[in-house]
């Protein structure tokens, strides 16, 4: 007990940072000794260090043991500073430098902190990152520059306790889970951009059919744990938040053009300026691939996408005891790629896994998509308020094959060789001929139309009651969504090996909209005593939800009341250790239009970890356990459901769903300019239904208590090591997915009831030729491994195989 008394009387000459998760106040800063004063116009303050594809991973500084207090942010450096002496490994971690990233690196354009806008070093619910009472990570600009891949779902995987079910092979509409949740269109996870919702229809319908492209952004924060109560309306597993760029401090201009295998090009672009009370930014990229898939009969299997982006800053009061100022970020989205859900059978897989049958010939995926986000942020003193008005609007069109007039595609390609299905299969594959209607395939356009829009205001309060420092949150958001479906099939002929049109009548399957109004409310306060951190919170959704079936003229209304608690602790036993727990109430709607008996989903999350940082280093164990009350899931074409069970929601009542999660990383710097950057990070996940029940949905079936969940990898590691300085760098990274069931099971899967287990290797390097130049290299996939990655909906399909990409860098 002397020794606890002692601990804790020196630990409480420092104190844990308090800082809110999203946008970081410039006012809290300006509280701080040492932090840069708002006042200072862009000309007379000197920016921060842009972010280097090859630097090592800024670090967020720990408190010092000193009595002197800790600056609440990291203080800006120019970027001409003269680069400072390594500290010792044991230091406690501190402020990066200048000196910390090569001059010579050409970067996106330096951005300047506004009112409002956020910094990656300090970050999430209430603290820093390394003293936060959950489990965080944050994807920092030189790692995501380091790695310069285009999959969102490749990024995420460097993250422990994320994983994802593979499809088209370059992440176009991603499968992502945390914590044992369905990956399936990663409708489990909240999903957000510069905090606003990006999905079609996040309550209505939460399959996210759009990602933002992940080359463009700056920062990616995943959070799990009890911060999840924080963003919904998903709060099982946790949000992952893409954070695009700042507007800069002065002129500037990047450019990223780079080419590789299979047609692969890119074209980045990004231009901003800025002055003492306005300034703007405009970013466009365009992807395109031919494809890797091989299509029976010829034909391109690629994508082309753009997305638009631009953001204007006005800053209404500049001085004084309340400032204010207004943000405009409009976009524009839109693809056009030629995607299918038709996979191969096991055999022709393993002859071919990048052949792709003809009766695809026809698929292809359209869409746009615009958004538009007005923003308010006042500040006076230490209270900020930012209030966003936004609204996306999101149009699709997926034509694909859907199924035979007599057969499902998945059942034949299970077993493509009996009497009954070798008929189906000859047609598919187009060495049969159609010959009655029950071999016509039906091929239909799925045209979605989604709306998204709300009103959001988010004030956080720093203060002290005595010796208790407090980070306050109070969040308010009314949102209203909606998706108008309609499903059409036309019967299609395979005729001496190509699709022709049987002249029957177009048949609609599915015309219908569903409607949302949510109400939701939360409030969060990080308390800070000493060494210790506890985070409380509770967060409150209000649902209003309506669907009209125009087939049947069916209305149906729901409404549904959840409140979620969420408890959190963090306890530093020194400057570099701690340990963190906590508990919370996870929550997932259900959609609209479910019958009565439907409830959503609930279960109580608990977690808890210890978490080593020093200057370079990063260690953390954390274990979790959800216990659910009611898992659920949501048929969709995605997951194999047809016709009438599109959109139904199953219960599978009670289930465990329990893990470890490990994540180390280290910067080894011996001097001489030259870092050697290690990370690693292992996910082990067990789940377990505990409830008999029979379900239409593919993934399920006819479950028995004990059955484990599909597409939920056991094992999962992500490492990568490199060696950067001044000139560039080379890093190897490694990626194990351990097999996954494609259905609802217990001991040993069935016969092609089974992924394949994943390792690839990528390699990505860069020279920095000028200070305003850099080329890079990226092979992905560098043994070029093919695996099944998933057999949903119809048939095996294959990871994307190697590819060789090299690029350049321009920037002034």
């Amino acid at each position: 007990m002397a020794w606890f008394k002692d601990r804790l009387r020196r630990a409480r000459s420092w104190t844990a940072p308090v800082l809110m998760v999203g946008f970081v106040s410039s006012s809290a800063a300006q509280s701080v000794p040492g932090a840069p004063s708002e006042a200072a116009t862009p000309s007379e303050a000197a920016p921060p260090v842009a972010p280097s594809p090859v630097g090592p991973a800024e670090e967020p500084a720990l408190p010092s043991t000193s009595s002197q207090p800790e600056p609440l942010v990291d203080v800006p450096v120019p970027s001409e500073s003269v680069a400072t002496p390594s500290a010792p490994e044991d230091a406690p971690l501190a402020p990066v430098q200048a000196g910390d990233v090569p001059a010579q690196a050409p970067t996106a354009p330096d951005a300047v902190p506004e009112a409002g806008q956020r910094k990656f070093e300090s970050v999430v619910v209430g603290t820093s990152e390394t003293r936060t009472s959950g489990s965080v990570h944050i994807l920092k600009p030189a790692q995501l520059e380091r790695y310069e891949k285009d999959d969102p779902s490749a990024v995420l995987m460097s993250v422990p306790g994320v994983y994802a079910r593979g499809e088209d092979g370059f992440g176009l509409r991603p499968n992502v889970g945390l914590r044992g949740v369905n990956p399936d269109r990663s409708k489990k996870v909240t999903l957000l951009e510069d905090g606003v919702l990006f999905g079609p229809a996040p309550y209505s319908a939460p399959a996210a059919y759009f990602f933002p492209l992940v080359t463009r952004m700056q920062s990616v924060r995943v959070l799990k744990g009890p911060s999840a109560i924080q963003h919904g309306p998903q709060t099982v597993a946790g949000s992952v938040e893409f954070l695009t760029r700042d507007i800069s401090a002065s002129e500037s201009a990047w450019l990223d053009i780079a080419g590789g295998g299979y047609l692969y090009g890119k074209a980045h672009g990004v231009f901003s300026a800025s002055t003492e009370r306005a300034g703007f930014l405009v970013e466009g990229i365009h992807l395109r691939s031919n494809g890797f898939k091989e299509l029976d009969g010829g034909g391109t299997t690629g994508f082309r996408r753009n997305e638009w982006m631009a953001k204007a800053r006005y800053r209404l009061v500049t001085e004084g005891e309340i400032r204010q100022s207004l943000n405009l970020k409009l976009g524009y989205s839109d693809e056009l790629s030629n995607e299918t859900y038709l996979g191969l059978s096991d055999a022709d897989f393993r002859a071919n896994p990048l052949r792709r049958y003809v009766a695809s010939a026809l698929d292809r995926m359209k869409w746009h998509r615009t958004q538009v986000a007005l923003s308010h942020v006042l500040e006076a003193g230490s209270l900020a308020i930012t209030t966003t008005a936004y609204r996306n609007d999101f149009a699709r069109v997926w034509r694909k094959v859907n199924r035979f007039g007599g057969a499902a595609i998945a059942t034949v390609l299970a077993d493509p060789t009996s009497a009954r299905n070798s008929i189906y299969y000859g047609v598919l594959t187009g060495q049969l001929d159609t010959s009655s209607t029950q071999d016509t395939l039906l091929i239909g356009p799925n045209d979605r139309t989604f709306v998204s829009q709300g009103l959001q205001s988010v004030a956080r309060w720093t203060t002290t009651t005595g010796p208790l420092s407090h980070s306050l949150e109070v969040g308010a958001r009314f949102h209203y969504d909606s998706i108008d479906r309609k499903h059409t099939e036309d019967a299609y002929l395979m005729a001496g090996g190509e699709l022709v049109s049987a002249g029957a009548p177009t048949a609609t399957t599915a015309d219908n909209k569903d409607a949302t109004h949510a109400l939701a409310l939360h409030v969060t306060d990080a308390i800070a005593w000493g060494p210790l951190v506890l985070t409380p919170g509770v967060r409150l959704e209000i649902i209003r939800s309506r669907s009209y079936d125009r087939m049947t003229g069916e209305d149906t209304d729901g409404s549904l009341e959840v409140l979620m608690p969420g408890l959190g602790a963090y306890g530093a036993l020194t400057p570099n250790l701690g340990l963190f727990a906590g508990a919370y109430r996870g929550f997932s709607p259900p959609s609209p239009g479910q019958p009565d008996a439907v409830k959503p989903e609930k279960s109580i999350n608990y977690e808890s970890g210890a978490r080593w940082t020093r200057r370079g280093e990063r260690f953390e164990v954390v274990g979790f356990f959800n216990d659910y009350s009611n898992l659920t899931a949501i048929c969709t074409f995605s997951s194999g459901c047809v016709d009438d069970d599109l959109d139904r929601q199953t219960d599978a009542g009670q289930a465990h769903i329990y893990g470890l999660e490990v994540f180390a990383e280290k910067t080894f710097r011996p001097g001489g300019g030259v870092t050697f950057p290690l990370s690693a990070s292992y996910t082990f996940t067990r789940t377990e239904l505990l409830t008999d029940f029979r379900s239409a949905d593919p993934q399920f079936g006819d479950v028995k208590a004990g059955d484990e969940l599909p597409y939920v990898p056991r094992h999962q590691v992500f490492a990568s090591v490199g060696v950067e300085g001044a000139l560039g760098g080379v890093i190897l990274s490694a990626l194990y997915i351990d097999s996954m069931r494609e259905k609802a099971g217990q001991g040993e899967a069935a016969p092609g009831e089974l992924t394949d287990s994943q390792l690839t290797f990528d390699v990505n390097a860069n020279w920095n030729f000028s200070r305003w130049g850099q080329l890079y290299f990226s092979a992905r996939n560098v043994f070029d491994s093919a695996d099944i990655v998933s057999r949903r909906p119809y048939g095996a399909r294959p990871n994307a195989p190697r590819t060789v990409i090299l690029g350049f860098k321009l920037s002034h």
